[in-house]
């Protein structure tokens, strides 16, 4: 059993770190042709067809870039498809989740206070939540709201606002919030996969047999590039949000999250009304601002609460109740309660701890077992816990800890 932890936990290092890299390759990717859509400038002496260009200078060299609103006379012979930046960004996302939340669900995604789900119920809703997400994103653009482009972003916005308050009611803050940003990237993903990409190949599909493009393709594929240039910040930080309690560990932290993609809208506004007219609106700066302080107080404005006897009492799973029927573990509930409760509790009493690390409470048995495979590879066999060792965890304990786990295998 510790060998598989052990894997496990690499297992999930390499998949995240190979997500961050093509989160990054597409991110960065989006971010560069919106900037470059946005300033191109008309020159008299641009090719039939063409719509604008642009010249820019990096690393030494000189790129003139020109852009086609439908498509060239002739297919050029090497054409670069700007696909699977997002498709693997998706795969290694959906991958990273079942690995920490659907084989972690006792710890990371169930919540019994919230909704009493078995793991499977907990993995049907998780996934049949994006499913359902596209399909009705989907369905909206391809109706007369598509024609209306600023109504449409509205009703999505609301959708998502939905979707933040449903996830939190059922799952763990954490888990709310990662499934926001997977909710979210789906949808961007699945544009790219089931509308961009059929659209551009459609084109140059009737460039290479004489035909002339409709231009309807390029617009369909616009409305949903804009929409993904929008969602780009909100998912980001949707993404990181497990590093930050008071985001997802309060009782606002829906509606923190819906604000959340107000500023991302706002400050993707201002830079693409800086690449398009060279001067971006100052007011998006200073509603910015409003939001993230009414976002901050939201985080303190918390009636919520923990409810510790209610924590005490919960129901042990068989696995659960083996872990504490194993060797070792009163000595192991004693050294968490003398060294890692104090931080990791409902009402924390460590001085400048308000909530408790990534939300992880440490108070009762239930909660020891629960957190029982990252309290062996936190404090046992690493020295990531306690930070600094600043509570004094000695070797012996944390030698007690590797061994009352493995003993529990």
């Amino acid at each position: 059993m510790y060998d598989l932890a052990i894997l496990w936990d690499w297992l999930s290092f390499v998949v995240r770190w190979l997500h961050v890299i093509t989160a990054m390759a597409w991110i960065g990717a989006s971010f560069f042709f919106i900037a470059l859509d946005l300033g191109l400038k008309k020159a008299p002496d641009m090719p039939v067809g063409a719509h604008g260009e642009e010249w820019q200078v990096h690393g030494g060299g000189f790129y003139h870039i020109q852009k086609y609103l439908v498509a060239p006379e002739n297919m050029p012979e090497h054409l670069i498809w700007h696909k699977w930046q997002s498709y693997m960004t998706w795969v290694s996302g959906a991958a990273l989740l079942m690995i920490v939340y659907w084989a972690g669900a006792e710890l990371f995604l169930i919540d019994p206070a919230k909704a009493d789900l078995s793991t499977w119920q907990a993995i049907v809703i998780s996934a049949g939540s994006l499913t359902v997400g596209w399909l009705a994103y989907d369905y909206l653009c391809k109706s007369k709201l598509g024609e209306t482009p600023t109504l449409l972003m509205v009703l999505l916005f609301v959708i998502l606002v939905a979707m933040s308050y449903g996830y939190n009611q059922i799952f763990t803050g954490r888990a709310a919030l990662l499934h926001l940003g997977a909710f979210t990237a789906t949808i961007m993903t699945a544009n790219v996969f089931c509308i961009i990409m059929p659209n551009q190949r459609i084109v140059v599909a009737d460039l290479k047999a004489g035909r002339t493009p409709d231009a309807k393709y390029g617009k369909i594929a616009k409305l949903r590039s804009t929409h993904n240039n929008y969602l780009t910040l909100p998912v980001i930080f949707l993404m990181l949000s497990n590093h930050y309690p008071l985001s997802f560990g309060t009782e606002y932290a829906w509606l923190i999250t819906s604000l959340i993609f107000l500023t991302g809208v706002t400050i993707r506004h201002y830079f693409n009304t800086l690449h398009a007219t060279g001067k971006g609106p100052s007011w998006t700066w200073v509603v910015t601002v409003i939001l993230m302080i009414i976002i901050a107080w939201l985080s303190t404005a918390n009636t919520w609460g923990q409810d510790y006897d209610r924590a005490e009492a919960q129901a042990l799973s068989p696995h659960q109740e083996m872990l504490v029927a194993s060797a070792g573990f009163e000595e192991v509930e004693n050294i968490v309660l003398g060294r890692c409760s104090m931080c990791h509790a409902r009402e924390p009493s460590w001085d400048g701890i308000r909530w408790a690390p990534k939300g992880v409470f440490l108070e009762t048995r239930y909660d020891i077992v629960r957190s029982a495979r990252e309290i062996y590879l936190q404090a046992g066999v690493s020295h990531a816990m306690p930070p600094a060792n600043i509570t004094e965890l000695s070797e012996e304990d944390r030698v007690q800890i590797v061994k009352w786990f493995r003993n529990a295998g």
